[in-house]
Parts: structure tokens; sequence; C-alpha cells
């Protein structure tokens, strides 16, 4: 069994965080904690959202990342020599190799009330488990760790290797290990003379009550763990909701409680907050502290902190009336810096100048994409510059939608105008209905797909003119970011963080082979005669309104807007490329003043895992051209691995890590909220608030559980940025109204054919048989 490697590689893993202070200088004003000190973050069997749960290398970044006085949880096993070992669960064939090297022991038990079959700890000796190998128990996290061969431990070996500031034992299952003779009691006895025990768990009563007068005269505090509301203690025979009210009982022998998350803030059944309960305050009010569990970065958590783990710890910890005494987490990353950096901050607190905040579509995460309400949350959520990828209408007017593609964005297959579907390979692979091919009136009809259920209805379109407006009401805004052209990559689908509906299935980017501008200019729509014209409109050439910035990915687009000297062009790189030679970067400055490249091309991937970091930001920088980034969303499928389903880890690693200038997101916020928080204002950030290390995960990952080489992403040539001119528009007819189901003559296709809309139901179909598969 190989027991230096992962701590090799732990080592080269957060070799930064290992240099930097372990925890911060802050101090915020005094807690609503039982005792008044700040909450304690408890690591669930260690950084157990990433590594194995209970293994060394789990309790060694858990330290690391950490605030200093974390506290490692144990759940104690017993094996048939009586030795306490730290297990996530009482069969072992859960988070271990242990079917495979014991292939015969397979047995079942009756576990409170329950057959059980499976292996277990009591069929082993200490002795026979130091062959067997821990694994990752959550199916839905990465196995690809599993090949390090990490050990099972020992309480007393874990200690030792360890000496953690905090040492927390749970003892989920007192009455089965003493039916088949083994003394739980006896071995926290023993093992309490040998090691400092802090904190000892239970949902038994009896045990506790059993232990109680032993650990009266020590600092080993005892807790009383409430297991779900409708389950049975099984000494007392009550459900855990009933004895929630008997605290006065509880305090008899325990000095605290450890609840599930749901116990302080239940939620419907859509996932919802509902009033929080009184819990806390009625376990304050009897002298009982309070840890709440069941925190995870990558578990569906409710929509009312818009996927980002950090505003959820902060509900429990800091919302003006009660904060709990601890969080049991698997990402112990999140808690530290949510108490230590970002905690009691006010709301008008002054955020430092980067990374500047471009929203995508508005605040996209909460409300359906381009909508007013969209956009005037990202200005409360106190974004930076505003943005509106401009599409036109078939009437001429220039509005504000995600794509040129209304499938992309609205249920428009199955409304009236599904007749419109038609394939238009200068615009993208594939068919579509554009908005093009239908007047503003019509499209404002259209629903809009959504992330957040409880918003599905909420908002309505803008045009430019109305977007414009919107912002120039803001004072709080820098500037309005306008593109002129689709963002566009390979199709993919990003389901929301309970892949429950197919309207889950909330945005899909397409491949884009041609320019949207040219082809607008041939059926007789200027897209930059209509922005100029919008703009100066909407009064933002006089100088008193936000700043203007331009963008697209077409070189000619900028350059029709050269003459607008006030006006920031940045040119958009809508594919992954791993660096841009000098010539090309001269190229690029002669048309945009900034460039937005996407996350890919500076910390690129392989399954989700970074490989390393490339040079192309400081490249650009140095040749005075700003850095924009994108696209940061808080779901945490959209992270890699590396960033721990955090997306404030994520931000930061790009912004203290690469150095970037801004950050497109669909959840202004977060990273608002990121540019707030007071571990960016010291000398030395500690570690949870220090970047990863790029590609560190890589290099943990054993050769056998290594995903397939990938090729590194192509230069940005010169050829990939100069385009010729857009051509002269074309006059046109002008349009009538589509609406009503007289609906307008499609474009067709190179046969000279209207593509009919089966094609984009069979797809909806496909996506729907999609997400029953991943249900």
């Amino acid at each position: 069994m190989c027991k230096l490697r992962p701590l090799i590689l732990l080592f080269l893993l957060y070799s930064v965080a290992l240099v930097s202070a372990q925890g911060s200088a802050n101090r915020t004003s005094s807690w609503q904690t039982l005792s008044g000190n700040a909450p304690l973050v408890i690591a669930h069997g260690g950084f157990s959202g990433l590594f194995p749960d209970s293994s060394l290398v789990a309790y060694n970044l858990a330290l690391i990342t950490s605030l200093p006085n974390v506290v490692l949880w144990c759940d104690v096993q017993l094996t048939k020599d009586g030795a306490g070992i730290c297990f996530p669960d009482i069969k072992l064939d859960n988070a271990s190799d242990v079917s495979t090297v014991f292939d015969t022991k397979k047995n079942n038990y009756l576990v409170n009330g329950e057959r059980l079959e499976g292996w277990f700890s009591i069929d082993f000796t200490l002795t026979d488990l130091a062959t067997v190998a821990l694994t990752q128990g959550v199916y839905s996290r990465s196995g690809r760790f599993d090949g390090n061969l990490f050990q099972i431990l020992n309480v007393q070996e874990m200690v030792k290797q360890l000496s953690p500031p905090g040492l927390w034992l749970n003892i989920q299952h007192d009455a089965f290990y003493t039916q088949h003779n083994l003394s739980m009691r006896n071995f926290v006895l023993s093992v309490s003379k040998s090691v400092i025990v802090n904190y000892i768990s239970s949902p038994e009563v009896a045990f506790l009550s059993g232990i109680a007068p032993r650990f009266k005269a020590t600092k080993t505090k005892l807790i009383f763990r409430f297991l779900e509301k409708d389950v049975t203690e099984p000494t007392m025979n009550k459900t855990y909701g009933s004895l929630l009210n008997n605290l006065t009982f509880i305090k008899t022998f325990a000095s605290g409680i450890l609840v599930p998350k749901g116990y302080i803030w239940p939620v419907d059944v859509l996932s919802y907050l509902l009033p929080h309960t009184s819990v806390v305050q009625d376990a304050h009010k009897e002298g009982l502290e309070v840890f709440a569990s069941d925190f995870a970065n990558d578990i569906p958590f409710s929509y009312n902190y818009s996927y980002d783990p950090k505003a959820e710890i902060l509900n429990f910890i800091d919302n003006g009336d009660f904060s709990v005494d601890g969080v049991l987490t698997d990402f112990p990353i999140t808690p530290s810096a949510a108490i230590d950096c970002f905690a009691h901050i006010g709301k008008t607190a002054k955020g430092q100048a980067k990374p500047l905040v471009i929203s995508n579509n508005g605040a996209s995460g909460d409300y359906p994409s381009c909508t007013d309400l969209a956009y005037t949350q990202a200005i409360s959520d106190g974004t930076d510059v505003l943005d509106c990828n401009v599409q036109m209408t078939k009437d001429g007017t220039p509005i504000c939608l995600t794509s040129a593609n209304l499938i992309d964005s609205t249920k428009v297959a199955q409304s009236p105008f599904s007749n419109l579907t038609t394939s238009i390979p200068d615009i993208q692979k594939g068919n579509g209905i554009f908005t093009f091919n239908l007047t503003w009136k019509d499209i404002q009809t259209l629903t809009q797909l959504f992330r957040n259920p409880n918003a599905k209805n909420d908002g309505k379109l803008v045009s430019l003119l109305e977007f414009l407006g919107i912002a120039k009401e803001a004072n709080s805004l820098s500037g309005v970011l306008i593109s002129i052209e689709a963002e566009c990559e390979t199709l993919t689908f990003q389901l929301s963080h309970h892949a429950l509906l197919a309207s889950d299935l909330h945005h899909s980017y397409l491949f884009c082979p041609s320019r949207h501008a040219v082809f607008l200019v041939k059926v007789g729509l200027s897209v930059t005669d209509a922005v100029v014209d919008v703009l100066s409109k909407a009064g933002y050439d006089n100088g008193t309104a936000p700043k203007v910035m331009i963008r697209s990915t077409d070189s000619a687009v900028l350059k029709e807007f050269k003459d607008k000297k006030n006006y920031e062009l940045v040119y958009q790189v809508d594919e992954n490329v791993r660096d841009a030679p000098d010539a090309t970067i001269e190229d690029i400055k002669t048309f945009a003043n900034s460039i937005s490249i996407k996350k890919e091309s500076i910390y690129p991937t392989n399954n989700a895992y970074i490989i390393r970091a490339t040079d192309i930001v400081s490249g650009l920088q140095s040749n005075s051209l700003p850095v924009y980034v994108e696209l940061f969303d808080n779901e945490f499928v959209s992270q890699a691995w590396d960033f721990f389903s955090d997306a404030t880890v994520e931000i930061n690693s790009f912004v203290m890590g690469a150095g970037i200038d801004g950050v497109i997101t669909s959840f202004p916020k977060t990273a608002a909220s990121y540019k707030k928080n007071r571990c960016l204002k010291g000398k030395d950030s500690p570690a949870y608030m220090s970047p990863v290390e790029p590609g560190s995960l890589m290099q943990v990952i054993t050769r056998d559980y290594l995903p397939p080489a990938l090729a590194p992403y192509p230069l940005l040539e010169e050829s990939d940025v100069v385009q010729p001119p857009l051509p002269e528009v074309t006059q046109r007819t002008p349009a009538s109204s589509t609406s009503g189901g007289s609906a307008a003559p499609a474009p067709t296709a190179p046969s000279g054919q209207p593509k009919i809309a089966i094609c984009i139901f069979l797809s909806v179909l496909v996506v729907s048989l999609v997400t029953i598969l991943l249900l």
C-alpha cells in the first residue's frame, strides 16, 4: 500500500497555500453564537467533497484550506478486534474496495430495525483492513483519485499524523455494536485518555447519557445529533421531531445539538426557502450550542442562494437574527472564507476596482435572459457593466437577446411561429427560427427559457433603446457592453442543479461558421447602423451616460465604430486558444482597445480537471489590452473540479492567479460580493482565499485513472482576426407582422426549400429523454 504518494502530491497540490497565512487577521463584530465567538468549521471526513471521506489526504487538505481552528470530523466504526476506525458509513463497501479484496465476506445484519446487506467493519480486524483502500463514496463526485490506495485510518493514527486543532468523533451506531459484543463506550473512554477529543456526537440518547458523567469535568463537549424529524430515536422510541420540543431534557446530558440544516431554514417542495424556525434561538436560551449539518457545494440546495454555496453559509451565520455555532461541511474552504472574509460586510461596503463585473444577459442566473427584471436585478446585485447581445428583428428593431436563434432562449418551437424553422449556413450549423424572421411585436409574445422556476414567467424582453434607458437611470453603472455577434460554440446543454425537467435545459450555444453581421446586411438589415442610431437617440453620445463598450467577434464590425473615440471596442475571441502571437496582437490593436476570451484559454481542462495555465493574459496585458473573461456561472457543473464547486474560488483563481481585468457572469451578485471581501485587503491572503495551483489535481491522479490526453488548443493567428469590410446594405421590403398565425416566408435552405419544424420538436424530444436518463 503506497502511503507516501498522497502526501507528496498533496504538498504539490497546495504549495501556494502552504506558504500563505493560515488565517487572516480579520476580526469582525460580535457574533450571534452562544459564546459570541466566530462559528466553527467542521470538516466532514476532511475535504470529502473532493477526496475519499476520512482519507489522510482529505484531512490534510481540510487543514491546509480552512480556518486555523478547523475541527476534523471522524465517523467512528468498530472493527472485530475493537479498534475504532474513521469511516463514513457502517457498510464498508459504500466507500472502499473491500468487496474486491474480500469478495466472500459479504454479510447481512439488522441495524436499527432495518436489514442491511454488505461488508461490515465488525467482520474484519484492523490488520485485515490494512489491505483495503478508501474510495469516493459519492458517485456524483470524481473517482479518479481512487487509484492512490488511500488507507483506512484508526482514530489514534489519524491524530498522530495530523495533530488536528480540533477533533470530533461521531458515534452513530452504538446499539448495533453493543449487540455484537463490542463497546463503543469503552472505546471512547479509552481513546480520550490518549488523544484530545473536543466533541463527541451521537443520535442515541442512551449512549450520550451513559458517558456524560465521565466527561462532566473535562473539556470534551457532548453533542446530541438529530436525524430527520420522522426517524425514531432507538432508545426512547420517540421521533427526533418530538425530541426537538424538549431541549431542556437534552441539556441534561449534552452541551449542544447537531441538526440538519433544514431544521433551521426549511424549504418547500420546489426548493425555495421558508421562514426560518426558532431552533437556534430556542437552543441558545437553554444554553445549548447549535451546529448545522448537510452542507455540500455539489448537492442541490435552495434556489434562493442562486447556486452560490457561500451565500447559503452566510444565511446561517450572518442573517441578523442568529448564528449557528458551527457548520458541518464536505467543503471546508467555503465556510472558512464565508466566516473570515465575507461575514458582517455591510451593504454599502466598497469593493476593490478589479475585476470589472460584466453581466451576461443581465442577472440571467436568476431571471430569464435579457428581460427587464434580469437587467434591474444585475444593477441591484452590483454589476459594473450591463450587457446587451444585439439581435435584429424583421422590422429592423435592435433588441437584446442571447442569440439570433430564438430556439436558444425561448419556446418559439412550441409557438405559432414554428413553421418558420429554416437552415441558414451563413449563420450557424443546424436549423433555427431567427429574430429577423419575426417582428418585435411577435417576439414579445414568446415564452422565455429559465433557470429559476419561480421566475419562469417574470420579466419582459427589451429593445436596445429600452435597455439603454434602464442603464442610464442606474447611477451605479460604469458602462454598458453592447455585443454585435451572437456567442457561438459547439452545441451544448447545461442543466440546472436539480436536473428535473426538460425546461431546465436553460441555454445552448451553437457553432457559427460565418459572419452574422454580414448576413444581416445581405437581407437589408445593418446592425451597426441600428446600434449607432439608437445610442444617439438614447443620449449616449453626450458624455453624461455610462461608458459604451462595443464587443464583436468580427473586426469589421468594430472598425465601424472606430470614429467613436469615447467607445471602448472589445474584440471577442469565440474559440478556445492557447496564446496569441505578437503579430496577431498588433492586428487586434488596430481595431480594438480590449479583448474578451474564454476561461479555457487561460486554464485549459481535460474532463473538468485543469491541465495547466497559459500565458495569454500576461501577453495581452503587456500590450495594453485589458482582458475580460467569460463565462462565469455559479452552477458547480460549469466549473473545473479544481475550484471545489465554489464560484468564489473560481473567480478568485482567475483574478488573483491569472490577473484578469474583468469577469463576464450570469450571477453578478457573486462577483460583486467577491470584490468586497476583507481577505483581499491584507498583504498575505489566507489559504482559503489563495488561487488554486493549475494542474495540481491532475498530478494526484494515478496513471491508470488519467483521462486520455488532449491536443493543445490552437494559436490565435492573424488570419483568425482580420475580416473583410462589411458590404453595403441591400434594400428590403418593409416588414409586416407575422402574428396571428400568418407567418412570413422563411429564408430558404440551399435546396430552395424551407425547413419544417419537426426537427426542432425532435430535438426537444431528445433533450427530454436525455434529461429523464439523467434523473
